[in-house]
């Protein structure tokens, strides 16, 4: 039996794999030349597996306007940006990216590339759930994985089910960092605030089981929900 950190590997390979360009595809790429030299474009449109990590990272989170075909150029990188992203070697711009992917338009990609986009958003989360490093909070994962999804209940349901000595710690870091100022009742996902996360996220906490939240932050959780 796979663990969840070789299932997401393997989730990976298949995301390479989808996205595998034809051979000897061209590809020409329009940019911010101010912000971006002409090595870079060049690199950009070279073998995908030979750009810079640094470049890649400044592509994934860069404005659209940015590029000439911002779609493009993001279709095309999403399996880099997606490896760097779920392997801890970018430590920031989840919500980022995951606005970005909908600026892509990744929901009208051809199914397979969908299909295995959302196995890798599967893996990576259960593989979340699995580890505690300190070094990756469970809700910038699920933030990129809800946003770019457009739905939270799939994720929380997959949290609630999964009762590792991981999962709890990052449920209990996730209500902290749900209750600080400025609230969960409000609370939005997403760089451009795409997902209202703060009603179905009241709704699912109170429907966990008794003893699974302390009693200061359920009473402080009940007034948000009910006032």
């Amino acid at each position: 039996m796979t663990t969840p950190s070789e299932q997401l590997d393997a989730a990976l390979d298949a995301l390479d794999a989808a996205f595998a360009p034809p051979p000897e595809a061209p590809f020409a790429v329009g940019g911010c030349t101010y912000c971006y030299t002409d090595s870079d474009l060049e690199a950009l449109a070279g073998p995908t597996h030979l750009v810079p990590d640094g470049l890649v990272w400044s592509v994934s989170v860069e404005a659209t306007d940015h590029w000439a075909d911002f779609a493009a150029l993001y279709h095309r990188m999403t399996p880099r940006i997606v490896r760097l992203l779920t392997t801890g070697q970018l430590h920031s711009g989840y919500g980022m990216i995951a606005s970005r992917l909908l600026a892509a338009g990744w929901r009208n990609w051809a199914a397979a590339e969908q299909q295995a986009l959302e196995h890798v958003w599967d893996a990576w989360w259960r593989s979340t759930l699995h580890e505690y490093l300190g070094n990756e909070r469970a809700t910038d994962v699920l933030e990129t994985v809800a946003v770019s999804t457009g739905s939270l209940s799939p994720w929380l349901a997959v949290w609630g089910g999964t009762r590792t000595e991981a999962a709890d710690h990052h449920f209990d870091d996730a209500l902290d960092h749900w209750l600080a100022p400025p609230g969960l009742a409000d609370l939005r996902l997403g760089f451009r605030d795409e997902l209202h996360a703060g009603p179905e996220l009241l709704d699912w906490l109170l429907s966990l089981e008794e003893g699974r939240i302390g009693a200061a932050q359920l009473f402080e959780i009940e007034r948000l929900a009910y006032s």
